[in-house]
């Protein structure tokens, strides 16, 4: 097992994704160049054949695994068969191809919602499977942990660099601001930014408030993964996180801030708040020497801005108010 150097080809799947985007950026920007992309429309990640294709043309030293079918509380709810089943393709398909293939190295981007619903706080590593899943995105859970233990599997069989890692609750450009299949941040974002632009007196939120979560930009994820590429002998497995929590509450103010909305905020509370509190124990990461940058404050504005800039793709319908 051996650290990446700049002429290393190193494909990163879900490259249109905010996760696979944001490791491109970060990669390029330490000086590697040799990265591999191809979008949907010329390589399906769900049909194996094409996948020990392209790896047998291409020839990867290294794979970032970022793609994966992933959506808020409302998607996962209803679409539990696309979840697991497309999800569990696609890893499946390429961690084999590493094994087959030779790829030196392997980051599979799996997700903190994997945790048991009533793990204690803060979350570490070893809770995984201690404990029932959060029946709302158990599909998607169960998946990403079949991927896991793929990956521990072909490290203690077949000898391979493989590395699993839990990143919480992610934002930042890029992110799906969509308005049934958002994740919280993008979610109160475009709603408040909806709310500004109609002279709304009042923004409604979903839940209670009250549920703690984490939060980390996806730039800081990205550098976290390179971070781990040039390790020698990195866990094979690992949280990524912040090191800090938010009420729900907490954050729609600080979003509230950050938009410019002037109205009030109310919460519907027959809405779902999903786990009391999520947050991830950072110390393995932390001790090998790694730390987030961007603050939750400079982040949100960030993510403003891209959005800001990006509206004109926006165009869906606002399922309460009528408006895009």
């Amino acid at each position: 097992m051996s650290a990446i150097h700049p002429a290393n080809k190193i494909y990163v799947s879900g490259h249109h994704g905010m996760v696979g985007s944001a490791v491109c950026r970060a990669l390029r920007r330490r000086g590697f160049e040799n990265i591999l992309t191809v979008g949907h429309e010329n390589l399906d990640l769900t049909d194996q054949q094409s996948v020990f294709d392209f790896f047998a043309a291409e020839k990867p030293e290294v794979q970032v695994v970022c793609a994966a079918l992933v959506g808020g509380i409302v998607a996962n709810d209803s679409y539990p068969g696309d979840f697991i089943g497309r999800n569990l393709m696609i890893q499946t398909n390429l961690l084999e191809a590493a094994r087959r293939f030779s790829c030196t190295k392997t980051l599979f981007v799996a997700s903190s919602c994997i945790y048991p619903r009533d793990a204690t706080q803060p979350m570490h590593e070893e809770q995984l499977l201690s404990g029932a899943l959060e029946p709302t995105n158990q599909w998607y859970a169960v998946a990403k942990l079949a991927g896991i233990k793929m990956g521990q599997a072909y490290r203690r069989q077949f000898g391979l660099d493989i590395t699993s890692v839990l990143p919480t609750n992610l934002y930042g450009p890029g992110d799906n601001f969509d308005w049934k299949n958002s994740h919280v941040i993008p979610g109160i974002m475009r709603k408040l930014h909806a709310a500004k632009l109609s002279n709304a007196a009042v923004a409604t939120i979903w839940g209670s408030g009250r549920a703690m979560r984490e939060f980390m930009h996806v730039n800081d994820l990205a550098d976290a993964l390179v971070f781990l590429m040039r390790q020698e002998d990195p866990p094979e497995l690992l949280n990524i996180a912040y090191g800090e929590d938010w009420s729900i509450d907490d954050l729609a103010l600080l979003i509230k801030k950050t938009v410019g909305f002037e109205g009030q905020l109310q919460y519907d509370q027959t809405q779902p708040n999903g786990p009391k509190r999520k947050l991830l124990a950072s110390d393995k990461l932390f001790g090998l020497g790694w730390r987030p940058r961007i603050s939750l404050e400079k982040g949100l504005a960030d993510t403003y801005e891209w959005f800001l800039k990006n509206t004109e793709q926006l165009r869906e319908v606002h399922p309460d108010t009528g408006r895009a």
